[in-house]
């Protein structure tokens, strides 16, 4: 078998870690040299012969320069750092996809610290205050803060060291800027496809009727309405609690609630899991989707959306969309630009399947 041709790394390296001296040395050349040659220092006269002994010595030594050392001297670490629990809980975890890719186009990268935000305020914040120490500890340049719903956060005190954005929650002491989805917006596009349809009898599953989602979502059903010279019957509008039970008792509700042609003709169900539900009630009753009831959901929960029968057409909260923008805020922050606004809002667009 031929030898390998790769110059191997020294056994004195591989114990102690590789030094700028030791490529210095290799190269043979002074220790300014190689510093001034890895930092790619613009203004030193160097000659291109020895910077390609250097980066030969480099490539043969195994040197990887010392990170913590370099932020500390650049007051840069080319580092941001994000506090979440989507790690533990999948549904929004296109946030981080959407945040890593963004980071990397701008030469960034995340350094991921889950935690637990099942409260505002709750038993697991000294988790978050952990967190959050651990990644200033590793010099990150700013600090993102993600929520698998959209709801406001008590920030440990310690990420005001850096600029920090809100990802999908806002800040219940109103310090940090945030990024969210357009809530009533959706509501309001969801209704305007139903009347599109033809529906002017549109009942509304709602979720826990305090939280933002709820507040914003049902809004904007009601706008699309009032735009369209109808009321919102309150009759029609039954939580359902975010829960595919739920979903279904409050459908059941509401369609034993009328008969005839006051039966509502469609429903607006705030997440997807309640119009799962909602669909076993339409069912049981002999109702057809959508020849008797169109149903439309909210979220995009694509396990559930896409292998509904008929499939659920649906508006999508913007993961990714939320998490490109909170980096993009996040590098403003830290390039001292100012930001557009206190709280961003980003469209929640609708899905077409069959359901309508």
């Amino acid at each position: 078998m031929a030898k390998s041709t790769t110059p191997s790394r020294p056994a004195s390296a591989r114990q102690r870690g590789v030094t700028m001296t030791d490529v210095a040395r290799h190269a043979g050349v002074s220790r300014t040299a190689v510093s001034f040659v890895l930092s790619n220092r613009e203004n030193a006269s160097i000659s291109e012969e020895t910077r390609t002994r250097i980066n030969d010595a480099v490539q043969a030594l195994g040197y990887r320069p010392n990170a913590g050392a370099r932020a500390l001297a650049s007051r840069r670490s080319d580092w941001y750092g994000i506090v979440t629990e989507i790690v533990t809980a999948p549904f929004a975890v296109d946030i981080i996809k959407g945040a890593q890719d963004q980071a990397w186009l701008d030469r960034r990268f995340l350094l991921i610290a889950p935690s637990d935000q099942a409260d505002a305020v709750g038993p697991n914040q000294g988790l978050e205050d952990a967190a959050t120490e651990k990644l200033l500890e590793q010099r990150v340049e700013g600090l993102l803060y993600a929520a698998t719903y959209h709801r406001g956060v008590h920030v440990p005190a310690s990420a005001g060291e850096v600029p920090t954005v809100l990802i999908n929650c806002f800040d219940a002491d109103g310090r940090l800027p945030s990024i969210v989805p357009d809530e009533r917006a959706g509501g309001r596009v969801a209704v305007e496809r139903l009347l599109k349809a033809g529906h002017t009898r549109i009942g509304v599953i709602n979720l826990d009727p305090v939280i933002p989602a709820a507040v914003g979502r049902l809004e904007g059903a009601r706008e699309a309405l009032t735009t369209a010279g109808l009321d919102l019957d309150p009759e029609l509008v039954v939580s359902g609690y975010a829960t595919a039970d739920g979903g279904y008792e409050a459908a059941g509700r509401i369609l034993d609630r009328y008969q005839g042609e006051r039966r509502p003709t469609a429903l607006f169900c705030l997440n997807d899991r309640m119009a799962m539900g909602a669909y076993d009630a339409i069912k049981e009753r002999g109702l057809t989707i959508p020849g008797d009831i169109a149903v439309i959901g909210f979220d995009n929960q694509e396990l559930i959306a896409a292998y509904l029968r008929p499939k659920l057409t649906t508006v999508a909260l913007p993961f990714e969309e939320m998490g490109a923008l909170g980096v993009r805020t996040l590098a403003a922050l830290t390039a001292g630009q100012p930001i557009i606004a206190d709280q961003q809002l980003v469209d929640c667009p609708l899905l077409e399947r069959s359901s309508v």
